[in-house]
C-alpha cells in the first residue's frame, strides 16, 4: 500500500470542512486556549511560500493544545479594505468589492489545501457591511468619551458635561487640547449648543482638527508614518508631502504612560518592546515660555513654548529652532526673510517626519529675521527654523544650547558668522572647542547666574523652581507619541457614522448601524478636491427618517451632508480578535459571556513590520474598550512571536551591451540594439581588463579573457559599415549585471533552461549565448520574495508535487521560526522521503503491517526520546528540531524492524500538528473512529530513558580498541572477568598479563601494560 499525499490529503480536507472538526465552542469544561495569526490583506498575488510560516506554527500550537485537552480557537479572516483592491478599481473601474471578493476565493483556496484547522465557522472581513457596523460602534464610542487624569481611565462624556454644568472647566483635570479658556458653570449653562459642541471637541477620544499630515497626491490620501518608506507610500512608492487638512484623530496620546507601562505585563520580545517606548518615547523636562519682542508683523505679545529634557543648560541658549510647518512661522518671519523661510517649508514639505528624523547629516535651515527674549538675561534670542525639529513632537520648538547638544553645536557652526547666529557659549567646566558636552554628569554649570556650581539633578529642579516663580515655565513629561490621523481620502474604507449640522459633527444613533458604504462611478477624487465619496449621489442623512438620502434632498435643517472620509487600513483591525468571540453576534461587537471565556489571544504570530502601528493601535482600542467596560483585559496579546522571513533564492543573467570606441577613445557608445541579446554566463564574468583613460570611460578591452566576448559580437554582426558609423572606430562591450529572471527556467546545479529562457520573454526570443563547459550558470542571491524578482515559489506547486504536509514540515524543518532562511525547493525531497519512510512502519505493499507484539526497551527509549523533545519543542516554539527528532526516530524504529501498535500509534499522534494529513490516515487505518485530532497527547515516561546496559570503550594503554555492551549494575571484578574471557581481549595480550586493570563502573576500561 503506497503513500499517495494527493488522495489523503483531499480525503482528509473534505473530512475536517464536513464535520467542522476544528470549530470552538462558547461554552466548554475545559480550559480555554486562544491562537491568532495577524489578520491577512487578501492581495491580488495570492500566497507564495514565505506567507504560510507563521500560520503553520500557530496551527502546530492549536492542534497540540487541542491533544491536551484544551479548547481551542484558532481562527481566521481577513483584513480586507486597502489601498490595492481601490488602486486597481481606479485604474479598471472595477469594483474593489468584487476584486476583494475574487482574492478572498483564492486565498482561502489555497489556505484549505496547505490543511490549517481554522475555525471558519467565524471568518471575519473588515469589508463586510456586518463587520464594520462595530467598527463605527466603536468609534461613537471613542467619541462619546474623555479621558479623566484622576481616575486614569476613558469615561462617558457625560460626565464630563456634568461637572462643567456644576464647576466649570477650572476643575478638570483631562487630557485634551492645549489652551483651551477657562470657563465657569454658568457660563457653560449660558453657551449656545453649538458652542457646547465645539468646546467638547477639545476633549473628546476622537476629535476634528487641522492637523499636519502626509499628504500623497498619487493615492489621493492621507497615510499614517508607518505608511511611508524612505520617503515614498510604501505602496506604489509616489511621493509623499507634508500638508494641513482638517482630519478626524484618535488621542492615543492620552494613553502613553498605560501603553509604556503595559509591555512590563506581556510575553513579547524586547526588540518590540522597545521599538514601542522608542515610539512613544517618555520624556522628563520643563515647558519653557519665551516671549517674542516685537517686529513690523506684530506688536501682541506672543510667545514661543519649549519643551526640553535639560531646563538646566537655560543660560546656554544662543537661538531657538522652529519646525517649518509651526504656525507662528508666518507670523513671525520678516519681510527680508519672507522668500528665503517660504522656500525652506515647500522644500521641507515634501520630505516626511520620518525621512527628516533619519537624516542626521544634513545640515539645513534659515533665520525668520525674529528674536525671542531670555527669560531670565533678557538678552534677545535669533529664531531660526530647521527641518531637523517637527511639530508633533513636544511644541514643535526647540531652545538650541550648542554647548549641550552635539545637533545644536553642527548647527551652530555649520551658520557661524552669518546673520542670525550668535556665538556658541559655555556653560560647564568642561572643554567645549572640539565637539559639544552631552553628559548628564561630571560637570559643574558656569555662566549660569544662580546655577553657578550646580549639576544637572539640583540644576534642573531649581530652574523650574524658578521659571514657575516668574510664570514662565513648569516641570512636564512629554511623549514623543502624537495622536492618530484616522481620516483618509479614498473610498474602500470603513464610511464614518457621521453627518454635518453646521459644520459640526454629529453622531447617527448604534441602531441605525451599519450606514453602508455608497455606490460611486469614479474611485478617484472630485474634481474640486472631494474625497471619492464626494462623487456618490445618495450620500446625505434625513434626521427624521433615520436613512441615507439623496444629497438633492439636503436642506441642513432635517437632510444634512454625511463625512466623505473614510476610516484608515488600521480601524478593523484594532479590534478584531474580539469579533472572533463571537462572530455572529448580530446585536453587539461580542457578549460578555463570550468576552469573559476567551478573554484575550494567548498566542499571537505576525511580522514585526506591525510594531508601531497595528500592534500599538490594537493595545490603544483595547485599553479603551476596557475602560468603558467592554473588554476584559487590559492588554489584547499576552504572548507575541514575530516570525522570519522566508527568503527567494533570486537568479540573475548577466548580459552584453555591444558598443563602439571613437578612435582618440574619448567617446562610448552603446550599440545594444543593432545586435541580437548576448547573455554570458556567471563565472565568465569579472574576469575582464577594464580600460582606464583620461575621459574616465570604463568599459571591457580586447584581450585574452574577453576574446570569447569579441568573437561572439562579431560573429553577429551583419554589416560592419552599419555597425561602424566611423573610420577608426573600435569594437567594446559592457555588462548589465543582475537583471533577474524566473526561478522555475534554473535547475538545481543553478544552469538555466536556455530554450524555456528564449520563450518566457519575446526580447528574448533570438538570444545568443557565452557558455562555460557548454551551460549557461545563473548567478544567485538571497532576497525578500516578490513578483518583480521572478524568484517566487506558489505553495500550490509545493503541494501538488510533494503534499502539504510536506511542505509544512519542510518549513518548520529550515530553521527558528523568528530568524529569516532562504527557500531552496531542492531540499524538499528530503522531507518528502521522511514521510515516505515513516508511511513504511505502517504498511508495506501489500497493506497495513502493524503487529500488537510487545516492543523492546529500544523501542520505548526511540519513543519516549521523541514525546519529550517534541512535548518541549512546542512549547518553546522551536518547531525546527522536533522535525530533526522525527527524522531519527523514524530512521531509529525502521532500523529496530518496529511494526508494533504501542509504539506507532502513539507516534501517529506526535506527528500529528506537523502533517496532519497522514496522522490523520494512520489513525483511521489503525481502526479508529473519527479524527485524531482530540486524542490525548502522549505523556513522556522517564524510566524508559534509564539505560540497563552500557558500551564500554575497551582500551590498552589509553587507546580504544573495541567495544562491549554490559549491564550497568556489574561490579568493577565482574567487568573485569569477562573484560579478560573476551576473545579480542587475548588478541590484543597475545598471552602477556596486563600490569594493571583499571575499571570505572559505567565510564571506562583500560587495560596497561
Amino acid at each position: 500500500m503506497k503513500y499517495f499525499h494527493e488522495q489523503i490529503e483531499a480525503k482528509w480536507q473534505d473530512y475536517w470542512a464536513k464535520n467542522q472538526t476544528f470549530a470552538a465552542t462558547n461554552n466548554s469544561d475545559k480550559p480555554k486556549y486562544y491562537v491568532l495569526d495577524m489578520f491577512p490583506y487578501p492581495s491580488g498575488a495570492g500566497l507564495h511560500v514565505g506567507h504560510p510560516l507563521g500560520y503553520i506554527a500557530s496551527d502546530i500550537v492549536a492542534r497540540y493544545k487541542r491533544h491536551k485537552g484544551f479548547n481551542v480557537l484558532h481562527p481566521q479572516g481577513y483584513d480586507s479594505f486597502g489601498l490595492p483592491a481601490e488602486q486597481y478599481a481606479i485604474q479598471t473601474g472595477q469594483h474593489p468589492e468584487k476584486t476583494t471578493r475574487e482574492n478572498i476565493a483564492r486565498y482561502r483556496e489555497q489556505l484549505d489545501k496547505i490543511g490549517f484547522s481554522f475555525d471558519w465557522s467565524r471568518e471575519v472581513r473588515t469589508s463586510n457591511p456586518h463587520y464594520y457596523k462595530h467598527t463605527q460602534w466603536i468609534f461613537i464610542q471613542l467619541f462619546n468619551s474623555w479621558y479623566n487624569k484622576n481616575t486614569d481611565k476613558a469615561e462617558d462624556i457625560a460626565t464630563l458635561i456634568s461637572i462643567f454644568e456644576k464647576e466649570g472647566n477650572t476643575p478638570v483635570n483631562a487630557v485634551c487640547d492645549d489652551n483651551i479658556a477657562p470657563f465657569s458653570a454658568a457660563e457653560w449653562n449660558a453657551f449656545s449648543s453649538e458652542e457646547q459642541q465645539k468646546i467638547l471637541l477639545h476633549y473628546r477620544l476622537t476629535y476634528l482638527a487641522e492637523t499636519e499630515v502626509n499628504w500623497c497626491p498619487a493615492l489621493g490620501t492621507v497615510l499614517a508614518n508607518d505608511e511611508i518608506v524612505n520617503g515614498v507610500s510604501e505602496r506604489g512608492g509616489h511621493p509623499v508631502i507634508r500638508k494641513k487638512m482638517t482630519q478626524w484623530s484618535m488621542r492615543i496620546s492620552a494613553y502613553a504612560e498605560r501603553l509604556l507601562q503595559g509591555l512590563d505585563t506581556i510575553d513579547w520580545s524586547e526588540s518590540i518592546k522597545e521599538s514601542q517606548r522608542n515610539w512613544i518615547g517618555k520624556s522628563v523636562g520643563a515647558l519653557v515660555k519665551f516671549n517674542l519682542l516685537p517686529t513690523s508683523n506684530f506688536q501682541l505679545p506672543t510667545q514661543i513654548e519649549v519643551f526640553t529634557t535639560r531646563p538646566d543648560t537655560i543660560f546656554g541658549v544662543t537661538f531657538m529652532t522652529l519646525a517649518p510647518e509651526h504656525e507662528l512661522v508666518s507670523q513671525i518671519t520678516t519681510p527680508e526673510q519672507k522668500a528665503a523661510v517660504d522656500a525652506y517649508v515647500e522644500a521641507t514639505a515634501k520630505r516626511s517626519e520620518r525621512e527628516r528624523m533619519a537624516d542626521v547629516k544634513t545640515i539645513s535651515g534659515v533665520f525668520t529675521g525674529a528674536f525671542a527674549e531670555h527669560p531670565f538675561t533678557k538678552e534677545p534670542i535669533p529664531v531660526w527654523i530647521g527641518d531637523y525639529v517637527l511639530a508633533g513632537y513636544g511644541t514643535g520648538a526647540v531652545m538650541a544650547v550648542p554647548c549641550g547638544d552635539e545637533r545644536d553645536y553642527a548647527f551652530a557652526n555649520f551658520f557661524k558668522g552669518q546673520k542670525g547666529m550668535p556665538e556658541i557659549k559655555n556653560i560647564f567646566n568642561q572643554d567645549i572647542s572640539e565637539a559639544a558636552y552631552g553628559e548628564k554628569s561630571g560637570f559643574e554649570l558656569v555662566n549660569s547666574d544662580f546655577l553657578n556650581g550646580l549639576g544637572y539633578k539640583d540644576g534642573t529642579k531649581k530652574i523650574i523652581e524658578e521659571l514657575e516663580k516668574i510664570g514662565q515655565g513648569k516641570g512636564k513629561t512629554n511623549y514623543r507619541l502624537r495622536d492618530a490621523v484616522f481620516s483618509r481620502q479614498r473610498y474602500w474604507g470603513e464610511p464614518f457614522p457621521v453627518y454635518y449640522a453646521n459644520g459640526l459633527p454629529q453622531m447617527i444613533d448604534a441602531k441605525h448601524l451599519p450606514i453602508v458604504l455608497p455606490e460611486v462611478e469614479k474611485y478617484l477624487p472630485t474634481e474640486d478636491g472631494q474625497p471619492p465619496l464626494g462623487n456618490a449621489t445618495t450620500w446625505a442623512w434625513d434626521s427624521v427618517q433615520c436613512s441615507v438620502v439623496s444629497n438633492q434632498l439636503i436642506d441642513n435643517v432635517t437632510i444634512f451632508p454625511l463625512e466623505l472620509n473614510t476610516m484608515p487600513g488600521w480601524a478593523g483591525s484594532s479590534w478584531y480578535w474580539m469579533r472572533y468571540m463571537d462572530a455572529h453576534n448580530e446585536n453587539e461587537f461580542a457578549s460578555a459571556d463570550a468576552l469573559k471565556y476567551w478573554e484575550n489571544v494567548d498566542l499571537y504570530i505576525g511580522g514585526s513590520e506591525h510594531a508601531t502601528g497595528h500592534l500599538l493601535y490594537s493595545r490603544f482600542w483595547n485599553k479603551f474598550l476596557k475602560d468603558r467596560g467592554y473588554a476584559p483585559t487590559e492588554e489584547p496579546f499576552k504572548k507575541l512571536i514575530n516570525q522570519g522571513m522566508i527568503l527567494g533564492m533570486s537568479a540573475y543573467v548577466y548580459r552584453v551591451i555591444p558598443a563602439t570606441i571613437n578612435s582618440d577613445k574619448t567617446g562610448f557608445m552603446g550599440r545594444g540594439k543593432d545586435l541580437p541579446s548576448i547573455y554570458i554566463s556567471k563565472n565568465l564574468v569579472g574576469n575582464f581588463t577594464i580600460s582606464e583613460n583620461e575621459k574616465e570611460l570604463r568599459y571591457f578591452i580586447r584581450d585574452e579573457k574577453s576574446e570569447v566576448v569579441f568573437s561572439k559580437m562579431e560573429e553577429l554582426i551583419k554589416n560592419k559599415n552599419d555597425f561602424f558609423k566611423n573610420e577608426g572606430d573600435e569594437l567594446a562591450f559592457n555588462i548589465q549585471y543582475h537583471l533577474p529572471v524566473d526561478v522555475n527556467l534554473i535547475n538545481s546545479s543553478d544552469e538555466l533552461d536556455i530554450e524555456r529562457f528564449r520563450n518566457w520573454r519575446s526580447e528574448n526570443i533570438n538570444a545568443e549565448f557565452i557558455l562555460e563547459d557548454g551551460k549557461y550558470i545563473v548567478g544567485r542571491e538571497v532576497e525578500k520574495m516578490s513578483k518583480s524578482k521572478y524568484n517566487v515559489v506558489n505553495p500550490d506547486d509545493i503541494c501538488n508535487d510533494y503534499g502539504a504536509d510536506t511542505l509544512r514540515l519542510y518549513e518548520m524543518f529550515l530553521g527558528p521560526l523568528e530568524q529569516a532562511k532562504p527557500w531552496n525547493t531542492a531540499g524538499i525531497t528530503g522531507v518528502s522521503g521522511f514521510l515516505k519512510k515513516l508511511w513504511r512502519l505502517y504498511f508495506d505493499d501489500n497493506g497495513l503491517i502493524v503487529t500488537n507484539d510487545e516492543p523492546t526497551p529500544e523501542m520505548y527509549k526511540s519513543l519516549h526520546k521523541t514525546i519529550k523533545k517534541v512535548t518541549e519543542d512546542i512549547e518553546n516554539f522551536s518547531f525546527n528540531t522536533s522535525v530533526s527528532q522525527f527524522m531519527i526516530c523514524v530512521n531509529e524504529l525502521a532500523q529496530l524492524k518496529c511494526h508494533h501498535r504501542a509504539i506507532l500509534e502513539p507516534l501517529a499522534i506526535l506527528v500529528s500538528p506537523y502533517a496532519p494529513h497522514i496522522a490523520e490516515e494512520l489513525w483511521s487505518q489503525l481502526g479508529h473512529e473519527g479524527s485524531i485530532s482530540t486524542v490525548d497527547f502522549p505523556i513522556f515516561e522517564a524510566k524508559y530513558l534509564v539505560e540497563s546496559e552500557k558500551e564500554y570503550p575497551v582500551s590498552f594503554n589509553g587507546k580504544m580498541r573495541f567495544t562491549i555492551k554490559l549491564p550497568l549494575d556489574l561490579t568493577a571484578a565482574q567487568i573485569e572477568e569477562i573484560v579478560m574471557a573476551d576473545e579480542r581481549t587475548q588478541a590484543q595480550l597475545q598471552g602477556r598479563t596486563p600490569n594493571k586493570v583499571i575499571i570505572v563502573p559505567g565510564k571506562i576500561i583500560n587495560l596497561v601494560g
